[in-house]
């Protein structure tokens, strides 16, 4: 698997006060990799960082193996790199169809085979959906643009456990389908294991841990350490 996506010892944050530290990770076509960490970690402060939102103070991120260090949020999504927000990036006012079409492309059909729950609400307000059906049409207008790299914040903020265990196999799902790397941010760690390949842990603002999912789901005491400690390292 080539690497579409790869943060270089990345290092950002807010009004010059550091949050993320030499963050490096990397995630390939076809992968889905967690990014796990307790609240303040980095792990959205990372995310922001590699879809142009915030501005590295040093490092770099390499899209498709070429360098958007710098570029505006625009730019990077057209080369390739998709965001989902945790506040699912849609607009209230507008109905389902709307939302889908400001994606760019005409044609909608991709985003209802994925989301077939979808297809009966386009004449939908987008503020009178539910909180579940918000998060798969934030995924569906990703999915509309094809990119090469989809970033995904928080799928679970809100929703019931039963909702978010029938979202992520979509995630892994468009991953393996459709060549797409993902980087998923998750609290609820087990859950965010049994769909992704491979998983990197953060505390205050570093690395961690990291290792392959099914490594990482059979040492629960490894994993549970890394959110306690101090310091950790190396892989599982």
């Amino acid at each position: 698997m080539s690497a579409v996506l790869e943060l270089i010892e990345l290092n950002a944050g807010y009004g010059g006060v550091p949050v993320v530290r030499d963050v490096s990770l990397t995630v390939h076509a076809g992968e889905v990799v967690a990014l796990l960490g307790a609240n303040g970690a980095g792990k959205t402060t990372t995310l922001l960082t590699a879809a142009g939102v915030l501005r590295p103070a040093r490092g770099e991120v390499r899209l498709l193996g070429h360098s958007v260090s710098g570029r505006r949020p625009h730019q990077i999504a057209r080369e390739g790199l998709m965001l989902v927000p945790d506040d699912r990036g849609v607009f209230h006012a507008l109905t389902v169809r709307e939302n889908l079409r400001l994606g760019g492309s005409p044609d909608l059909d991709p985003a209802f085979e994925l989301f077939g729950a979808l297809r009966p609400l386009q004449g939908r307000r987008c503020g009178l959906l539910s909180g579940g059906e918000q998060q798969m049409l934030g995924l569906a207008k990703a999915v509309l643009a094809r990119p090469r790299v989809l970033l995904v914040d928080e799928l679970s903020l809100g929703l019931a456990p039963v909702i978010v265990q029938r979202l992520l196999p979509t995630l892994r799902q468009l991953a393996v389908e459709r060549d797409i790397g993902v980087l998923l941010v998750e609290q609820h760690t087990a859950m965010a294991l049994s769909v992704a390949h491979r998983a990197y842990v953060m505390r205050r603002g570093k690395i961690v841990l990291e290792g392959e999912a099914t490594e990482l789901r059979a040492r629960q005491d490894l994993l549970e350490a890394s959110y306690l400690t101090e310091e950790i390292g190396g892989r599982a």
